[in-house]
């Protein structure tokens, strides 16, 4: 069944880019933008977090997430040449469980798919939008959703 707005955020624990274990739970309190995205480095991915890191200002008070199911260690590389400061998680082992869980893992393809879901300080998922692999998000609408929590 579809995670739906209104829904409980699925917990869940990942590595980051750097090896650390961060889980969602961690974050009670503060609204997260959790960034799901099939492949580091590919073109359409690159220039979305391009622009994510350029507009950071813009989520100021919410916790940026990406996830992909990428090794961490390829996160890592992706994370360094796109100058991000926010956690690339590795949803790589068990492969694609916490993409499973979102309902955006494309298992003919073996990632997810592009979504994101902005979650409250209570967990609870209050926006989503799921796209496509070859489509590019919006991300004003990533910023209107999130001025609509405050």
């Amino acid at each position: 069944m579809a995670l739906a707005v209104g829904d409980p955020a699925p917990d869940f624990t990942l590595k980051s880019q750097h090896g650390e274990d961060i889980s969602l739970a961690s974050f009670r309190g503060t609204p997260v933008v959790l960034v799901f995205f099939p492949f580091a480095f590919s073109g359409i991915c690159s220039s979305e977090f391009a622009e994510f890191r350029d507009r950071m200002r813009e989520f100021d008070g919410a916790e940026v997430l990406a996830v992909s199911c990428d090794h961490f260690y390829a996160n890592r590389a992706f994370a360094d040449a796109q100058q991000l400061e926010f956690s690339v998680l590795s949803d790589f082992w068990p492969h694609g469980e916490v993409s499973r869980a979102y309902d955006i893992f494309n298992a003919d393809v073996g990632v997810a798919e592009r979504g994101t879901f902005v979650i409250d300080g209570e967990g609870i998922v209050r926006w989503k939008v799921e796209q496509g692999i070859g489509e590019a998000r919006d991300l004003g609408a990533y910023r209107e959703a999130l001025q609509s929590l405050v």
